[in-house]
């Protein structure tokens, strides 16, 4: 496929060629995919009936579960369909205007993500260190004022990217991303002028969003664990750890394929494209896909509910 070095003003279609590099293969990459999209929205699904639909779950570490797995749903639902049109039916096009909704979406709702993590991380801290002021704190009022401002946080925060790119940047060298979606610097790149407000600006939404939410929840990780071994009693220390273990696994996998993600594609310049390409679409895949998985295998109470699910 061909590159127009025409500089070309507001381009209305931009276009998507997938991963570059492998576009003879992309049909075979797109089953995988495709069969961990579909895994990833029927077991997150069945989290929120099951959540839903059991009283005893109405708590808020089981809220932020239902919450978080409305994000993956929502994140994997504005990026998979258009992904597999690439590779299967041979659709690249995408209107400019899209492009730029779908970036703010995927941004979005991975800051949610991880302000959900760390929502998780608060309430686990507050169930270990301070039992007995963990219904009084977690109020039902104070979990909807906690998912609004996560929400808000990650839609503001990013919104300025589009802002930046739509009226600064209108004058563009290609119309053809190496990239498999729409993401925010692989937009950029596409100008002729000044990219570097865009720039700083990406990475400041970036550290804002995984330096303040990985503080602190590695602040209140290392407060429970301190909390646990101090417990004098075995059998209270490994209930005690055993409420905490799936999270732990959920936001490992998370901020480790994010910080891959994000150092490969700055750094890992010797790294072949296609590799960037792969990583990124496995960073947003993978999460989505294992953190039923993980749930389900590790609480306890999940995994009741799902067995009495399929008996019925």
């Amino acid at each position: 496929m061909s590159i127009s070095n025409i500089t070309v003003f507001m381009p209305s279609v931009l276009t998507l060629i997938g991963i570059p590099g492998l576009e003879s293969v992309q049909c075979w990459i797109g089953v995988p995919f495709c069969i961990m999209y579909l895994i990833a929205m029927i077991g997150n699904s069945l989290l929120l009936i099951i959540i839903k639909s059991e009283p005893s779950l109405h708590e808020p570490m089981y809220i932020f579960l239902g919450m978080l797995g409305v994000t993956d749903i929502a994140l994997l639902t504005s990026v998979v369909p258009k992904m597999l049109g690439i590779f299967w039916f041979h659709i690249p096009e995408i209107y400019f205007n899209s492009c730029l909704l779908q970036m703010w979406l995927i941004h979005t709702f991975q800051g949610i993500e991880s302000g959900i993590l760390l929502a998780m991380a608060l309430d686990r801290y507050v169930a270990v260190c301070y039992p007995l002021r963990h219904a009084a704190i977690f109020t039902p009022h104070l979990i909807s004022q906690i998912a609004s401002v996560v929400t808000l946080r990650a839609a503001l925060l990013v919104a300025p990217c589009l802002v930046l790119i739509k009226f600064r940047l209108q004058f563009y060298h290609k119309t053809v991303i190496s990239h498999s979606y729409c993401e925010h610097m692989a937009i950029v790149k596409l100008a002729a002028g000044n990219i570097q407000v865009n720039k700083i600006y990406g990475l400041f939404v970036a550290f804002n969003i995984a330096v303040f939410d990985l503080s602190f929840i590695t602040l209140s990780y290392i407060q429970i664990f301190i909390t646990v071994f101090r417990l004098p009693q075995k059998e209270a220390r490994l209930k005690a750890f055993n409420t905490c273990i799936a999270h732990i696994c959920v936001f490992l996998q998370f901020y480790f394929l994010a910080f891959f993600s994000f150092f490969a594609h700055r750094f890992g310049s010797h790294i072949p494209t296609f590799i960037h390409i792969l990583i990124s679409s496995i960073y947003l895949l993978v999460p989505p896909f294992l953190n039923p998985f993980i749930y389900g295998a590790k609480m306890k109470q999940i995994r009741i509910q799902m067995v009495k699910m399929f008996h019925s």
